[in-house]
């Protein structure tokens, strides 16, 4: 391989690498293989010194596959700081400003500090999330990834069991809704309609089984909501153990790639005040998760 990863963690060390001494803007095809390759085993990897422009970011990210629009930009209200393949994870409004807690957008992604996987709330939902650290505040932001490949190995057999063939329904207002949030418009509410993904998925990679959760989880196919829920909430209760994260700290020109199939993150508090501002690239997967299903049993 052209690149070399080290564990973060020699505990855990097959999740979280950090990969060191090259320059990602200098990628050719067979460097993105090989951080493919290298994804299939780590689910997250982190490369420090990588100073991103937008459209470098984008050069780089595109070969992955399919990049996906910010669904943000639908709100009739929202103006676009930059192009829409990039998410805007920041603080800031369009004009630069710092936006105030009572923003319509920040209280909306206030929901990003609870546990989530990238678009699990589309129907074809993310395969790699790609985020570039521009402006930091000086204390806070941390992301923290959860290993569900390793937590699905932790289940009980009973466990394993019962949700081997359930289905879960994940729409972004699931998510929103469970800090009190409601403002939404009527495009918005037409384009995140509930979809439907499998609890367990098989990762075409490395063939190893997961869990696939989300907070867009909102009910079970099949259950009681009361039911779905409180199981939804057990399995990421048990998947966000302590033995099962990697927290990340960053610095600027922090780039970390993670495998949304296998990995829930989320963000952490910071000072308000201050500019946080990140850009995501997001490339989509190949099918939605119970077509991915249906052709691995057809095929195993």
């Amino acid at each position: 391989m052209s690149i070399t990863v080290n564990p973060i963690n020699p505990k855990r060390p097959s999740f979280a690498g950090v990969v060191s001494g090259i320059d990602l803007r200098q990628a050719d095809a067979g460097m993105r293989a090989d951080i493919e390759l290298a994804l299939d085993t780590y689910a997250v990897l982190v490369f420090h010194n990588q100073p991103f422009s937008d459209e470098e970011q984008l050069t780089f990210s595109s070969p992955f596959g399919f990049l996906e629009s910010s669904r943000g930009s639908v709100h009739p209200k929202h103006t676009h700081r930059f192009d829409n393949r990039l998410s805007d994870i920041s603080n800031l409004r369009a004009d630069g400003k710092i936006r105030p807690t009572n923003d319509r957008r920040w209280m909306s992604t206030l929901a990003n500090r609870l546990w989530h996987s990238d678009s699990s709330f589309k129907p074809t939902p993310a395969k790699y999330s790609m985020l570039s650290a521009r402006i930091l505040p000086s204390w806070g932001g941390e992301t923290e990834f959860s290993d569900l490949r390793a937590a699905y190995d932790a289940l009980p057999p009973r466990i394993k069991a019962k949700i081997e063939d359930l289905v879960a329904m994940h729409s972004i207002k699931y998510s929103r809704a469970k800090l009190g949030f409601a403002d939404f418009s009527q495009n918005e509410i037409a384009l995140n309609k509930p979809v439907p993904q499998t609890i367990v998925r098989t990762h075409r990679g490395s063939k190893r089984k997961t869990l696939y959760l989300a907070s867009h989880a909102g009910e079970v196919i099949g259950m009681s909501v009361p039911e779905g829920r409180m199981l939804l909430h057990d399995l990421i209760e048990h998947a966000t153990q302590p033995e099962f994260i990697y927290s990340h700290t960053w610095a600027v020109g922090d780039f970390v790639i993670w495998d949304n199939r296998c990995v829930m993150h989320r963000g952490r508090d910071f000072d308000m005040s201050e500019v946080r501002d990140m850009r995501r690239t997001t490339v989509g997967d190949i099918a939605p998760t119970l077509e991915q299903k249906k052709v691995q049993e057809e095929t195993a």
